[in-house]
């Protein structure tokens, strides 16, 4: 019997808002996740925006407005949410609208009401606290912690490789777009084990018609409730074949 060394796995992604399936599979392989909220914010990205299903059986964004003003050179701890636009209300109309018949809408609605009946100023914290919401419901035990608490240096790979560095980790986990930034070769001096993650996404049972990929967790957990995590996962690798791959 081949004995694994115990690894220290760790991964990091910006604040996005009501995130895609594929981020919860990557934080479901590690042992931390950095919530990658000192960063510059990137515009008509996923921080602000995600896309649910609708009862016509399209896909339509749900977007948080932000105040502009010179948001371009802020980071993302910065960036203010700009309530003057009802954009709560409209989110939540949509969300009940859309997925009032799904099979596990009265489990979570209440507790998605919240989000939109609370104040919100900065964008970051909003996405902070839903991120931690849908862990909970998925039942992902994977420890958070936040780029703000820390004085990570560099930037793309070297920032990822210094991060790893301080928090002591022996493989991270990046996207499948980090193979065209990471610098692999420094990594493994610094005897840091490299993964991409090439998400296959798992179809399921959804309303409206045909099924569409890549949406909002919201749209998996509404229609699949408790079995959402092992739905996400299937067909993708797991932690323990991850050991094992990396090992």
């Amino acid at each position: 019997n081949k004995i694994y060394k115990i690894l220290m796995i760790l991964t990091a992604h910006q604040p996005t808002y009501l995130p895609w399936l594929g981020l919860f599979h990557k934080i479901a392989l590690a042992d931390k996740f950095c919530f990658f909220d000192d960063v510059q914010y990137q515009p008509k990205d996923w921080n602000n925006r995600n896309k649910i299903k609708f009862s016509n059986g399209k896909e339509n964004w749900l977007s948080v407005p932000v105040k502009r003003t010179n948001y371009l050179e802020k980071s993302y701890l910065d960036i203010e949410i700009n309530n003057e636009v009802k954009w709560q209300k409209k989110h939540f109309k949509s969300i009940v609208s859309n997925y009032s018949k799904s099979e596990y809408y009265d489990l979570y609605i209440d507790e998605i009401n919240q989000f939109y009946n609370k104040d919100w100023e900065l964008l970051v914290d909003l996405n902070y606290e839903m991120l931690i919401f849908f862990l909970k419901k998925l039942g992902i035990t994977t420890q958070v912690i936040r780029m703000r608490d820390f004085e990570f240096k560099g930037k793309k790979s070297d920032l990822v490789l210094n991060m790893c560095l301080q928090l002591e980790a022996d493989t991270y986990i990046f996207g499948a777009l980090g193979k065209n930034y990471a610098k692999k070769d420094i990594f493994l001096e610094k005897n840091v084990s490299l993964f991409f993650q090439n998400y296959v996404h798992p179809s399921y049972k959804q309303l409206h018609g045909h099924f569409i990929e890549n949406l909002s967790i919201i749209d998996l957990l509404l229609n699949c409730g408790p079995n959402s995590l092992s739905i996400l996962m299937t067909e993708n690798i797991n932690k323990e074949d991850l050991i094992k791959h990396i090992n």
